[in-house]
């Protein structure tokens, strides 16, 4: 038995009076620390009562007291800490959407001079080590590397290192500044190590090459991070910029939206979309509202009806009265709340990072351990070994295998999606989804395919009249006669040539053909002609109306000829789609636009227990909220511009790729196909994903236990071993290549 999810709209206003809520941009953050200090800063500015920082789109919501702090005051705040606030409403987005192009392009340019300075460093470092000023040739080119284009890895953990804390900027900032500082010591002073009977090994390879592959992952982050912003751009591009005012005296004018006022009189024309939120006043027509509802079918407007901002009027002009102009509209609200759901995720601090923050300090801890032993108890050599053997350890613990642990997998794992008609956009959505225990599906476009198609006509004797009924479908403007002329076209029926049309309001149309009158409408059409509909087919239009499918009826003269039941097909693979998640454990929720009627058939058919129909986009959002609130991580299917809000707001959006553009920008993954199989096959290349991150993880941190020990010289005293720091650069190397090569293995898995 079907049980309906009673869901309630989210409470409007603040709660707290008194307190203004605003949205800013924030400029020069790098890290995800650098959000914590933003974040800390505001909390902790006289007059504010909250305030959150996403690191992810870059943004800084601030609850605060007017009368105590302005916008002003809380952008002196940050400026304070070295970044900024952009507090100019007017262009808010162009300031914020140009530092992010100038970021980026910066961000662009070091990956590229790092890696074309990088590869001579390596040729030389690898395969002409004994060339003449090799170590110079190496170290001119390095240089410009570590502290031009590399700079802002020292700068991140200069940062870090204010706030007492660590993270892979850390590492990269450690490992590379002293194999940088030892190369340059060991190629000015040589002979300092060939008096003492040693090599004097250069590490500029090694410096350069982490600088240029981690500074192609921040290259890689920051394009994800630079699309964030085209869904809420796409969802203003829907209001219209000017509209037709019709003034006192009826004459039209043609005025900007911001000048609207509550109580003006628009015009709409065919096609137009409807600018404000409104009540019908005179004329009539068909409005497209699948951005709120999400339902293919128009909805007929007549006088006293609702109309919404961003709708797109079909066939008829009308005019109306505005009831809800500039940020009232729903339109406006949904693009506030898309906004808010994508800025209050906080930004997922990778676990590479985590582990970074023990890591770092346990190395440094160690390398001095050792330089203090070996200078204790190293005899005769005490600070060659001492200096020789810390050094060691802090090339040893490059960040190489932990800092390509995380991405050559995501990329692999990408990769295999894409293989797979998953197209996946960032790495936080393939970590999260493997933890996925609740998945809310929309209906139309999602579960069904998402337009309406004649799926059944019973004919009571034959079909003689199927031209007939053609042709007056050809002519009816209804948004489900489309259906019928498709269906009749691809029968190769022709259309007949009628001696007259009549449109009947709110019941259907009728013709003439050969001296007789025909209808096509509803069932309130033939009781008002007087046309009987024989027992058997009463019978069948009862059933076909049970299956959540409408019923039109078509007579001629008072015989009704035949029944067409026309209705939003399920996909094939659906049902298997949703018994498949449900097999794995996962909880399957559907929510529609669409009446109780509709939504029970269908849940029905496809084996879903809970749902909840005639919901509006809010209240998807809302429920996705609700389901997180009770510990769930939650996944949103839709395809629509009504679940922009519900994909935003959930831990994993999955978008539908034949929906709208605004659906497939506000989702992290994007289905190319219209099957519904691909979800449970993207839940699996997660888990998949994250075990290999795993394992990679695990494999970089063997080494790390068994090197940097051997590094330290735990074997002199029993055998006299101490490690070559070339040595150590090379088992480095191969622990990289561990990693890439676990990773590759994904490429082989099955979903």
């Amino acid at each position: 038995m079907s049980s309906a999810i009673a869901v309630q709209p989210p409470a409007a206003g603040n709660k707290k009076t008194g307190l203004a809520k605003d949205t800013f941009p924030v400029l020069e953050m790098t890290c995800a620390a650098c959000a914590v200090s933003v974040e800390s800063m505001l909390k902790n500015t006289p007059g504010v009562q909250d305030a959150g920082v996403n690191f992810a789109n870059q943004t800084a919501w601030v609850q605060y007291d007017p009368a105590a702090v302005t916008p002003a005051a809380l952008q002196n705040t940050v400026r304070s800490i070295g970044y900024d606030l952009v507090i100019d409403k007017e262009n808010q987005d162009e300031v914020k959407e140009e530092a992010q192009r100038k970021h980026f392009q910066a961000v662009k340019q070091r990956t590229i001079w790092s890696s074309l300075l990088s590869l001579p460093i390596v040729i030389i470092g690898m395969f002409f080590m004994d060339m003449p000023y090799g170590n110079w040739i190496m170290m001119a080119l390095a240089t410009p590397v570590i502290f031009i284009f590399g700079r802002n890895f020292f700068l991140n953990a200069w940062k870090q290192a204010r706030h007492g804390k660590a993270n892979m900027d850390t590492l990269v900032a450690l490992s590379t500044g002293i194999a940088y500082l030892f190369s340059a010591f060991n190629t000015f002073y040589p002979e300092f190590w060939h008096q003492r009977g040693l090599h004097a090994h250069v590490y500029f390879e090694a410096a350069a090459v982490v600088i240029a592959f981690i500074s192609l992952g921040k290259l890689l982050e920051e394009k994800a991070k630079s699309n964030t912003s085209s869904a809420i751009k796409k969802l203003i591009g829907l209001q219209p910029k000017t509209v037709l005012r019709v003034e006192a005296d009826g004459q039209l004018q043609e005025v900007p939206i911001s000048a609207v006022q509550v109580n003006d009189r628009l015009l709409v024309k065919p096609g137009e979309k409807i600018p404000v939120d409104g009540v019908v006043a005179a004329g009539d027509s068909y409005v497209d509202e699948s951005m709120i509802t999400g339902e293919p079918v128009p909805v007929a407007k007549k006088n006293g009806d609702a109309v919404f901002a961003g709708t797109i009027n079909q066939k008829g002009s009308f005019q109306f009265t505005a009831e809800k102009v500039g940020t009232d509209t729903l339109l406006a609200q949904i693009i506030k709340m898309v906004q808010e759901a994508q800025g209050s995720k906080a930004p997922v601090q990778k676990l590479v990072d985590k582990i970074a923050g023990i890591f770092v300090p346990v190395v440094i801890g160690i390398a001095i351990l050792t330089f203090i032993t070996w200078m204790v108890l190293g005899g005769e050599h005490a600070f060659t070994h001492a200096l020789l053997t810390s050094v060691t350890v802090l090339v040893i613990a490059c960040p190489c295998a932990l800092g390509l642990a995380t991405p050559t997998a995501i990329m692999v794992g990408v990769g295999k999606g894409a293989e797979n008609n998953i197209l996946i956009k960032d790495a936080e959505s393939l970590e999260q989804a493997h933890k996925v225990n609740a998945v809310i599906l929309d209906k139309t476009g999602t579960i069904t395919e998402g337009k309406p198609v004649v799926t059944d006509i019973v004919w009571n004797n034959d079909t003689v009249y199927a031209g007939v009924l053609l042709a007056l479908e050809q002519q009816s403007e209804h948004p489900l006669a489309e259906a019928v002329v498709t269906h009749l076209k691809e029968g190769g029926v022709q259309p007949a040539a009628l001696q007259g049309f009549e449109s009947i309001t709110g019941q259907g149309i009728k013709g003439r053909y050969d001296k007789t009158e025909f209808y096509v409408g509803n069932k309130r059409l033939m009781d008002a002609n007087r046309i009987a509909i024989p027992p058997q087919l009463a019978y069948q239009a009862g059933s076909l109306q049970e299956e959540a499918k409408t019923v039109i009826y078509f007579a001629a003269g008072n015989t009704l000829l035949a029944i067409i039941a026309i209705a939003d097909k399920i996909k094939a693979t659906s049902a298997a789609a949703i018994a498949a998640l449900r097999k794995s454990g996962i909880e399957v929720y559907m929510l529609t636009g669409d009446n109780q009627h509709t939504a029970a058939a269908v849940a029905k058919q496809v084996g879903i227990t809970t749902y909840k129909a005639e919901v509006m986009p809010a209240y998807k959002s809302e429920f996705v909220k609700e389901l997180q609130k009770a510990g769930k991580v939650v996944a949103m299917v839709g395809d629509g511009i009504n679940d922009s809000q519900a994909l935003a707001q959930a831990d994993v959006s999955i978008a539908m790729g034949k929906g709208s553009d605004i659906a497939m920008d506000v989702a992290k993954m994007t289905l190319i196909t219209s099957d519904l199989t691909s979800i449970p096959k993207a839940l699996k290349l997660s888990r998949k994903t994250v075990s290999a991150i795993k394992q990679n993880l695990f494999w970089a941190f063997i080494y790390n236990i068994i090197g940097i020990p051997l590094a330290a010289g735990v074997l002199f005293p029993v055998n006299g071993f101490l490690l070559d720091p070339m040595i150590a650069g090379a088992a480095m190397a191969l622990s990289s290549v561990s990693v890439v090569g676990n990773s590759l293995r994904l490429k082989a898995a099955s979903l």
